[in-house]
């Protein structure tokens, strides 16, 4: 997930900005570690999952896409030149393609050409270096981790706690691959579940911006799903339909049919002073738990009151987001921050 930066939609003002997070109880929002610890280390490797759960997440969320030899494995996009060293890589050189994905030319190197054992030749990188040069230097270090690995290190890590840690896979661009590539994403998904024993009452969710995908998952089991819903556009499988329309009272309602929960763009949960719009309410009354998204550090995905100090990649105030963020009664918040997110949920406030 992530759809551009927060720029001056939420120039967030007033009150909702200066009451500090510990003067009253916000109650307690999930904290659910976007790609891993991805502010920190790049997105998507088992660093990014174990930092995560070493902070204090309570659920981390992998991005699915799958091998061409059928395995899935944990990248933001299909297409993997953003953050993986593929295009350094002149072996590969040929498998340079141009592929269009949900209504779009898309140019790069696409995880779906290459068997696993060709992909764990690659290694992973920051996928914004500009903005977090700490955890580019990273870069080179970390494989990519098939789904199977993740839910190992989540078993040895809850072994190593003694607590239980969630998990929040994104099924993405699932129509297209099972309809370009021959890949079903939902089926290798239910296969895994079962493999590695996960049950639908454990602490586990399921998520697309699809609603294909979350559609024959309600049908083929009882496992909690994600509704995905950005601030722009539309689902890639429902062109006729626009995410604005889905969460309205009467969209809530229709999402319910299928669905547990809403994962929202951050605009649509709060109006531009700061204070809550009406998606809460609507999916609270629909039975529809909100899941809020994303979450950063940085000032370039912050609204410009919450920016501290020089430069995009200076560290703002996202203590302050959090709290507003936890009195509009969303049930989660997705950020790439897990241990500042844990934090402010306890009270923490804006570093002096």
């Amino acid at each position: 997930m992530g759809r551009g930066l927060f720029l001056n939609v939420l120039a967030l003002i007033g009150a909702a900005l200066v009451t500090p997070a510990a003067a009253q109880d916000f109650g307690r929002p999930l904290v659910i570690a976007h790609r891993g610890a991805s502010g920190e280390r790049p997105e998507h490797t088992l660093a990014a999952y174990e930092r995560a759960i070493d902070q204090g997440a309570d659920y981390i969320e992998p991005d699915l896409v799958a091998t061409r030899d059928g395995v899935l494995v944990a990248r933001h996009e299909t297409e993997i030149s953003g953050t993986t060293d593929v295009a350094e890589r002149p072996e590969f050189a040929d498998r340079r393609r141009t592929r269009t994905i949900d209504g779009h030319a898309v140019t790069g190197w696409f995880a779906e050409d290459f068997t696993l054992a060709e992909l764990r030749r690659l290694r992973a990188k920051e996928r914004l270096p500009a903005l977090r040069p700490a955890s580019a230097r990273h870069d080179g270090l970390y494989p990519v981790p098939t789904f199977a690995e993740i839910v190992a290190l989540v078993r040895a890590k809850e072994a190593e706690t003694g607590r239980r840690i969630g998990l929040y896979p994104e099924l993405k661009h699932s129509e297209y691959l099972r309809e370009e590539a021959g890949i079903d994403t939902v089926a290798l998904l239910l296969r895994e579940l079962a493999t590695a024993g996960i049950a639908p009452d454990d602490p586990i969710y399921i998520q697309s911006f699809e609603i294909a995908p979350l559609r024959r998952l309600d049908a083929l089991g009882d496992y909690r799903l994600v509704q995905l819903v950005a601030a722009e556009g539309g689902p890639a499988d429902a062109p006729d339909m626009r995410y604005a329309d889905m969460v309205t009272i009467a969209g809530t309602r229709r999402i319910a049919e299928y669905a547990d929960a809403v994962g929202a763009d951050i605009r649509l949960v709060i109006e531009s002073d700061g204070t809550p719009g009406g998606l809460v309410s609507a999916a609270h009354a629909a039975g529809l738990q909100v899941h809020a998204w994303t979450l950063r550090k940085e000032n370039a995905f912050l609204p410009p009151s919450l920016r501290r100090g020089d430069g995009d990649g200076s560290r703002g105030c996202p203590e302050k987001l959090w709290a507003i963020l936890a009195r509009t009664g969303v049930d989660g918040v997705f950020t790439d921050d897990p241990g500042i997110a844990v934090a402010a949920r306890a009270g923490a406030t804006c570093p002096a």
